[in-house]
């Protein structure tokens, strides 16, 4: 900081500014401070902003906060991708000091001949103003100066034109004793890094046919996978997230519910990355071919979904860097390498990488592959266990994509110790798995996305009720309603949230002694009869389009930062609001964490955080059912888990 002024608490900075803040298109960034000065003297406060390109942006003062805190806020809304910077400046602001004098003492009773010397002063003062503000204005600057120094007039209409100012000199304001912070940035991703809704599934699976005994007879293809793409589509969701697709290791493949002693016609888990057929930056051959997956690409985007691939730094035995670079490996004390482990779990068909042998070697392979990949039209990659890679590389590798294509996303799948999952997100990662899953009732999941929001300016959520890898109790045991529950959470609380196939059937068939799924798809194919579910009824497909369209629909819900959570007496049920500051679309939601019994609930809404006051009323219509109520400060709710276990209300706008 340079100047006469402190500056402090600048907000957003990540980590002492050593990082960028996050942000994307068309957010409203808030930014603050806390500067101060001595005396009575008015003390101005603006961020300076510049865009990608070092363009200066328009001039944005900061609003000073509750009196005696000496906290300055503001606004800015970036409307392009890239790296942005901002400075805060302090400065002494000679017109408000001059306004405030003389409000004061004329509402004291002084008359013209004790403001004479403030009058002269504040003429000068618009002297300087008419020199700063707009062509268009500066002569009626200089009449309102002229207007000061006409001894013939009365006190009230020598000052009424001067006072009449102080909008147009809080935006074009004379400055002096400028004081200057040092530069923080924000890197701004497009709009999908934090409004996203993700579908995973596993192309092998979709029109693969299997025999007796789980005995695969027919691979999915690209091709028969496709055909699922409009179905997913038709859900609302806008991002397709496949498994890798790459050749599968034959050395150790794992079989089925992942046994040693895998059969002939095993699969193998598409995690054992690597084959004779190729590695990282080749296509699975039963899958099809490069241009396959192309077609596959363009068929998705027809159809506005986004293909995200997976990202999985390991190998398979026989993959091709085993032979070729066997120092990326570890090797143990009898000459073998080492497969991975997390104990007392082992992974003998993937063999973990050492980044400490060929460092360079391999970030610059690995930053290949990558940008091979977006070459063939991948803008997203879910990042297989980052924090296991140094962070230092992903703060290179992430930095080195973008240069190429700033719109490429990375998701952290990293279900780890908070200060690991945070630094990933500072690193550069654009979103995050996250514990939503292990939060199981109203209050764990108020205290923790109300952490989330503070953190959304480097780590942004995603949230998955289920993953290939986790079936949680909850599902496990809950019924339907518990799927709608989990549903309702991730897609209502989270910008972006996620499914994995099979949610939508109420698939809950745990491993005995195991937090995932019986018969698992990460080691055999697994077809599902999606025709016949929705044929019976028997299907979440119809719930889920509708908690998609809602999200879509309302722009309220497009934000993490405008989460306020309302008080409801009843610690079974959670209510929570969004409010979108522009449009004013308002969404309130209550939901049961109850999937067996039924709840009721009153509300004590916060209603200034809707935008209304205290007394108001409003009408709310129902996404889910189409019901309309007349709500207020207080509400009496009732939540039968077995006919809606949530409400979702839209607040109708006021005429």
């Amino acid at each position: 900081m340079t100047g006469r002024f402190p500056i402090e608490d600048v907000t957003p900075s990540v980590s002492c500014g050593r990082y960028p803040a996050k942000a994307v298109v068309g957010e409203l960034v808030p930014i603050s401070a806390v500067s101060y000065r001595e005396g009575h003297h008015a003390l101005g406060v603006n961020v300076v902003w510049q865009g990608p390109g070092g363009e200066a942006e328009p001039f944005t003062r900061l609003e000073p906060g509750e009196p005696g805190l000496d906290q300055w806020h503001g606004v800015i809304k970036p409307d392009r991708v890239g790296r942005w910077t901002f400075t805060i400046e302090a400065f002494d602001d000679p017109y408000q000091t001059w306004r405030n004098a003389v409000t004061k003492k004329i509402a004291a009773g002084q008359g013209v001949e004790d403001l004479a010397n403030d009058l002269a002063e504040g003429a000068d003062v618009l002297d300087l103003a008419a020199k700063v503000v707009p062509s268009e204005h500066e002569e009626h600057v200089r009449e309102a100066a002229a207007s000061l120094r006409d001894e013939n007039r009365s006190l009230f209409t020598r000052v009424a034109a001067a006072l009449d100012l102080q909008e147009l000199l809080w935006q074009h304001p004379v400055r002096q004793l400028e004081t200057t912070t040092r530069s923080y940035a924000i890197w701004v991703d497009r709009q999908r890094a934090l409004y996203s809704s993700w579908y995973e599934f596993f192309p092998r699976s979709e029109g693969a046919e299997i025999g007796p005994e789980a005995t695969p007879i027919k691979h999915g293809t690209f091709a028969t996978a496709a055909q699922r793409i409009p179905a997913v589509a038709a859900m609302g969701f806008d991002v397709l997230y496949l498994p890798p697709i790459h050749p599968i290791g034959r050395i150790n493949r794992k079989g089925r519910n992942n046994t040693l002693t895998p059969r002939p016609c095993d699969v193998g888990s598409p995690w054992a990355i690597g084959a004779e057929e190729g590695g990282h930056d080749a296509v699975h051959p039963e899958l099809g071919t490069l241009e396959d997956f192309r077609s596959f690409i363009r068929t998705a985007n027809e159809h506005g979904l986004e293909i995200a691939m997976d990202l999985a730094l390991q190998a398979a035995p026989d993959h091709p860097w085993v032979r070729q670079h066997p120092e990326w490996f570890t090797t143990r004390a009898d000459g073998t390498i080492a497969y991975a482990e997390n104990p007392p779990k082992k992974y003998q068909d993937i063999y973990p990488i050492n980044w400490d042998n060929d460092y360079h070697g391999l970030r610059e392979e690995v930053l290949r592959i990558v940008l091979h990949w977006v070459e063939q039209g991948v803008k997203i990659f879910r990042v297989d266990n980052p924090h296991t890679k140094a962070l230092h590389f992903w703060q290179w590798c992430i930095a080195k994509v973008k240069a190429v294509d700033p719109e490429v996303l990375f998701l952290a799948e990293a279900f780890t110790r908070p200060a690991m999952m945070n630094g990933l997100g500072r690193v550069g990662f654009t979103q995050s798995y996250t514990y939503f899953t292990w939060r199981t009732t109203a209050w764990e999941m108020r205290e923790y996305v109300e952490q989330l929001k503070a953190s959304i300016d480097w780590m942004r959520p995603n949230f998955w009720p289920n993953t290939p890898d986790i079936l949680h109790e909850s599902l496990q045991h809950g019924g339907p309603p518990m799927f709608k529950i989990r549903t309702v959470l991730a897609s209502m609380l989270s910008p972006s949230w996620g499914m994995y196939a099979g949610l939508e059937l109420f698939e809950h068939v745990a491993r005995p002694g195991a937090e995932e799924y019986i018969d698992n798809e990460k080691f055999e194919l697994k077809p599902r009869d999606w025709a016949a579910a929705e044929r019976t009824g028997r299907s979440l497909a119809p719930y889920i389009s509708r908690l998609n369209r809602t999200r879509r629909e309302n722009p309220a819900l497009h934000w993490l930062r405008n989460t306020e959570f309302h008080e409801i007496d009843n610690g079974e049920l959670l209510c929570w609001s969004k409010r979108d500051p522009e449009t004013g679309n308002t969404v309130i939601v209550i939901c049961s964490f109850d999937s067996q019994n039924v709840q009721w609930g009153n509300t004590t809404l916060d209603m200034p955080l809707l935008g209304m006051d205290w007394h108001e009323r409003f009408e709310v219509v129902d996404q889910i059912t189409g019901a309309t109520y007349e709500w207020g400060q207080h509400n009496a709710v009732r939540i039968d888990p077995y006919v809606e276990p949530a409400h979702i209300f839209v607040v109708r706008p006021r005429n």
